[in-house]
Formats: structure tokens, C-alpha cells, sequence
């Protein structure tokens, strides 16, 4: 079945498949009663950031006492209801995003928050979703072989913009980066408030033992994650709930009260002498930022997949050459070689290398074990494990799906390594060593 549809695919011409996709959008809106004109939506694009954004908006909204919906890379959310996102794609097709609309609706949120990819803008996936907000994080070269340009990639995004402006609910809100080159293509829809936000509007940018603290809107926020580019997507989220008329305390509260975001920088910490970090980081600017600004002075020991496979194959060499710019040792190996040959992907990444520092191993679980046994060995204090965050899966040949968890497999190959009975799982810290 899965060759079958691939088949399909390929047979069909671009306009086709594209007229499909969006009778589908429409059929589902109609079946659900056009929900998303019931409730405030607000959405999220950009090529990082989106997840941690969107759980900063969650915090601090609900901390302002909004009910709130919450549709992500990590997890889907309606009230108190939350699960893990397991699709394998940040848009659901289909039904989906209706019926989840629909379903907030039905609970009485207030808010719907949503993170729009461009893939999902190339299929309407954001069609007859009536928007009030937009949130714009950033843009880099990132799905370059499926949308066939960069430019057509970023007028994917643009899609997600015009829906707003198109929007027949008022007012309609743009925050964006505007330390973003491609800033002014999003502050320029004409909708009613259009917010600038700059890492230069905050104060006193520092690290702290357990993440940032920064000063924004007259407020000093402490947050439990590493990096400007993390202080950055907390300013978007802040500012968006001031336009509101949220109290700046109140988000201070609500982001120093949210510990973890889970795939993005998180700690795993069984009481052992170094750090081990999953993060999601699958560009290489998102590679390098997690590199220098999150853990810059740390001696790193990386695990690097971050290239699937049938995608964006230019990244290949270049993602290696980062991590050997910046790591004591790199193992390369696994991810989602999808039809692919993965020592295909994995030499394809090698020649980007410096060979002297880079290691192939195939197995991911082998990678992250020896990554670990390297660090308790002494030659870093600080493990990364990239590319894949909370992902659910490895996607394999034929449509087939291993179930997957860089978080788990780390804490359990690092339990075992510390002599730990794997039974107990006590609550993850904060604290960087």
C-alpha cells in the first residue's frame, strides 16, 4: 500500500495533487461548521523556534486564566486534555486540524494556538482556518528539495501571512522577529497591529546556572532554557499576551514556572558528573545557535542524525562541518533514512567532517551509549543528542516506523552506565553543570 500511494504521488501532476489537498480543507471545514470562527486562533510559523513559542504563549495564557488548545510538533492540547504528537508532522492532514478546532470549540477554550510549517501551507492544510494572530520566529533554508526554492519555500510561509490578512476577524495581530532579514514581508500585511520585537529591546541578557535571565517590557524574566535564541522566542510570546493586555508579571510568573519544554534543550539528569541534552535542531543555524549560544562554553560531545533521508541533502556535509567546528567528538548515525540507505546519509555527512574527531555509528542507541561512555571517560562535559527532539518515530524503508525517544534511550543508556535500576524515573532538573 505504501509503494502504491508513493506510486500515486509521482504519477500525479503538482496542480492535481495540490486541488486535492485543498477540496480536502474545504470538505473538512464544511463537515465541522467552519469551527475556527468560533474561537481566537492564533498561529505560529517559522523554520525554529516554532514548539518553544508556542509553549511560552500557552504558559503565559493560561497563567492569565485563558483556556487554551495547543496543536505542535510536540503534543496536541485542548483544556486539560494533552497527548504526544505522533504523526510524524507538525499539520495533520485531512480531517484533522478541523476537527481539532472543532473539539476546542466544544470545550470552551478560549484561545487555539497552532504551528503552521510550510509543508503544511503547500498542501492548505492552514486553509479555512480563520486567523487573529500571527507569530512569525525566523527563516532559513529548510525543506529546499520538496518545495524545489528556497523563495518558493519562504512564499509557502507567506501563505500562512496572507491567511491572516485575508482573515474577516478583527483586529488581527503580526509579531515578528525583526532581527530576521525576511522581517518585512510579514510586518507588512495590512492587518490592524503589526509588533516588531528584537533581541536588542531586551536588557541585560545573561546565563544563569539553570537557563537566561533578560529584562523585557520593564519586567526580569528568568528563563529554564539556554540561549538568546531562547530569550528571543520568550520576548515574541510576551509581547503577543501585552498586546492582549496580559501584565508583563504575569508572564514573567508563567515562564519562570515552565521547566521544560520537552525535546528542545532538555536536561537529562540521573545525577551524573556531565551534561546530556536533547534538543531538536535540524538546520544549521539551529545547529550552530544550539552549539555556541545554548552550551558555548561547554566541551561537547555530539550525536548528530539531523538529515532524513529523500531531503534536503545539501545539508549533509554541511551539518557535520558545524559539529566538528564545535565538538570535541562527533558520532554520526541514524535518523530517518526513510528509502534512503543510511550509510548512504551518513557518508554523504562525513565528508563535511573532520575525520579525526567524527565517528560512525549506525545505531542510534549505540551512538548515544557511546556518546555517554565518552563523557564519563573525561573528554566532555556535556552530551548532545540532535535532530530529532520528541519525534516518535524512525521513519524506515516501505513506510515502516520504529518507535523512538532520544529522551528515554539517553536516560536509560545512562542509567545503565551509572549501575541505576531502570525502573525509577526521577523528575528531571534543571541544573547545568
Amino acid at each position: 500500500m505504501y509503494k502504491f500511494k508513493q506510486f500515486l504521488r509521482r504519477l500525479s501532476p503538482d496542480f492535481i495533487l495540490s486541488i486535492y489537498h485543498y477540496i480536502l480543507a474545504w470538505s473538512a471545514a464544511i463537515y465541522y461548521g467552519f469551527p475556527s470562527k468560533k474561537i481566537k486562533v492564533l498561529a505560529i510559523t517559522g523554520t525554529k523556534g516554532k514548539s518553544s513559542t508556542t509553549e511560552y504563549v500557552n504558559a503565559i495564557l493560561e497563567k492569565a486564566g485563558y483556556k487554551t488548545a495547543l496543536s505542535s510538533t510536540i503534543r496536541f492540547k485542548i483544556g486539560e486534555k494533552t497527548m504526544p504528537n505522533k504523526y510524524k508532522m507538525t499539520m495533520p492532514g485531512r480531517f484533522f486540524m478541523q476537527h481539532f478546532i472543532s473539539q476546542a470549540v466544544k470545550d470552551g477554550c478560549d484561545w487555539v494556538i497552532i504551528e503552521m510549517t510550510s509543508e503544511g501551507a503547500k498542501l492548505h492544510r492552514h486553509k479555512f482556518i480563520e486567523l487573529d494572530a500571527l507569530i512569525f520566529t525566523n527563516i532559513s533554508p529548510e525543506h529546499i528539495e520538496s518545495h524545489g526554492s528556497f523563495e518558493k519555500y519562504l512564499q509557502a510561509k507567506l501563505k500562512i501571512g496572507k491567511a491572516l490578512e485575508k482573515s474577516k476577524k478583527r483586529p488581527r495581530y503580526i509579531i515578528a522577529n525583526a532581527d530576521s532579514e525576511y522581517a518585512n514581508e510579514f510586518l507588512r500585511l495590512q492587518v490592524e497591529y503589526q509588533i516588531p520585537v528584537s533581541v536588542k529591546q531586551a536588557g541585560r541578557i545573561e546565563r544563569t546556572g539553570t537557563g537566561m535571565r533578560f529584562v523585557f517590557e520593564n519586567e526580569e524574566f528568568n528563563l529554564n532554557q539556554q540561549g538568546e535564541f531562547s530569550v528571543l522566542n520568550a520576548m515574541l510570546a510576551i509581547s503577543f499576551a501585552v498586546v492582549l493586555g496580559v501584565k508583563t508579571k504575569v508572564a514573567k510568573i508563567a515562564l519562570e514556572e515552565l521547566r521544560l519544554v520537552p525535546g528542545r534543550l532538555q536536561l537529562i539528569d540521573e545525577g551524573q558528573a556531565f551534561n546530556v541534552v536533547v534538543d531538536y535542531a535540524h538546520t544549521p543555524d539551529s545547529l550552530e545557535k544550539l552549539y555556541t549560544e545554548a552550551f558555548g562554553n561547554k566541551k561537547k560531545i555530539c550525536v548528530l542524525g539531523n538529515t532524513g533521508g529523500g531531503r534536503d541533502t545539501w545539508k549533509r556535509p554541511v551539518m557535520a562541518e558545524i559539529a566538528s567546528k564545535y565538538c570535541e567528538k562527533v558520532i554520526l548515525t541514524d535518523e530517518d533514512p526513510y528509502d534512503e540507505d543510511p550509510m548512504k546519509i551518513l557518508k554523504d555527512m562525513e565528508k563535511g567532517a573532520q575525520k579525526e574527531k567524527t565517528k560512525i555509528i549506525l545505531n542510534r542507541r549505540e551512538a548515544i551509549k557511546q556518546a555517554i561512555k565518552l563523557a564519563m571517560a573525561g573528554f566532555g562535559d556535556t552530551v548532545l543528542i540532535s535532530g530529532k527532539g520528541t519525534d516518535p518515530y524512525i521513519m524506515r524503508a516501505n513506510g515502516k516506523k520504529e518507535p523512538w525517544s532520544d529522551a528515554a534511550v539517553a536516560r536509560e543508556e545512562l542509567r545503565k552506565l551509572l549501575g541505576l535500576p531502570l525502573t525509577e524515573r526521577p523528575e528531571e532538573k534543571r541544573t547545568l553543570i
